[in-house]
């Protein structure tokens, strides 16, 4: 398998550079991975729909975050600039379904959309204020064709339990339920061969500072962190086992939208999973 580190949407926060990030940017980290079941796409990041009508996302979204919504880095045509063709993408793995995470689904209406149980729930109760602003119809209205995970079954892997191989996909793809940030949130681990473990860990945390014990995000990142929990405590479990998982340098993670850990992927090129 080859591994692509893409940005799917790039976002310029209201709090600025001195509360997010030194450049004043998030990104959407997604992977695209080349693979014998066809290309998978872990996350989607914006969609084509959103590049062309920005009321389509919610305002308090589009308030807070401000997206580019530049066409040029939806997923979409970052796979046909690959020299691909959108129907190769076959599976998309969702870390969860918010709507920077999720807004390109409609651009891959064939894909088969992995995700765990409790996630595919929320979004179709949208229970309250907040899910209805995270789950946006539009983008599921072409009845994808989900794949759905008990995330109280499955195996070990450094210390996290009920972890899954995804239906359909190389066993060297597992999913890492990661609760907190949302109810049905997961990490996706990929083996690269003599490369060792990569965790995509979506928004189990937003910087790497976090990872470091007793490191903290900035203040803007931490305020909208605690905005956004589904459960706060299920997700300072997960960002303590996560601290410890990189300490060891058994795994190599990065969160969803840190702009220096996708430089850092991103400069040492495409690599190649077992």
């Amino acid at each position: 398998m080859k591994v692509h580190h893409l940005n799917c949407g790039t976002m310029c926060p209201m709090l600025g550079r001195s509360m997010v990030h030194p450049s004043g940017k998030m990104v959407c980290h997604c992977l695209l991975i080349e693979s014998d079941a066809g290309l998978i796409l872990v996350d989607t990041g914006l969609g084509l729909a959103e590049t062309a009508q920005p009321g389509l996302l919610p305002w308090r979204f589009t308030r807070i975050v401000r997206p580019l919504l530049e066409a040029a880095e939806t997923a979409a045509e970052q796979v046909e600039r690959l020299g691909f063709q959108r129907t190769d993408v076959r599976h998309i793995v969702a870390t969860h379904l918010d709507v920077d995470h999720a807004g390109g689904l409609p651009d891959f209406p064939h894909a088969q959309v992995h995700v765990h149980e409790l996630e595919h729930a929320a979004m179709l109760a949208r229970a309250g204020g907040f899910e209805r602003q995270r789950y946006r119809p539009h983008h599921f209205a072409h009845g994808p064709r989900f794949q759905r995970y008990d995330s109280a079954r499955g195996e070990p892997w450094f210390g996290f339990e009920a972890v899954q191989l995804a239906h359909g996909l190389p066993p060297e793809l597992l999913l890492i339920p990661l609760p907190g940030h949302s109810f049905g949130h997961c990490g996706v681990a990929v083996e690269r061969g003599s490369a060792g473990w990569l965790l995509h860990a979506g928004d189990a945390y937003f910087s790497a500072g976090e990872l470091s014990q007793g490191g903290k995000s900035r203040f803007g990142l931490r305020m909208f962190q605690r905005m956004a929990d589904a459960d706060h405590r299920a997700r300072l479990h997960n960002l303590a086992r996560l601290r410890e998982l990189a300490a060891s340098g058994q795994v190599t993670m990065h969160s969803a939208h840190d702009p220096d850990e996708l430089a850092r992927e991103q400069n040492q090129g495409s690599q190649t999973a077992a």
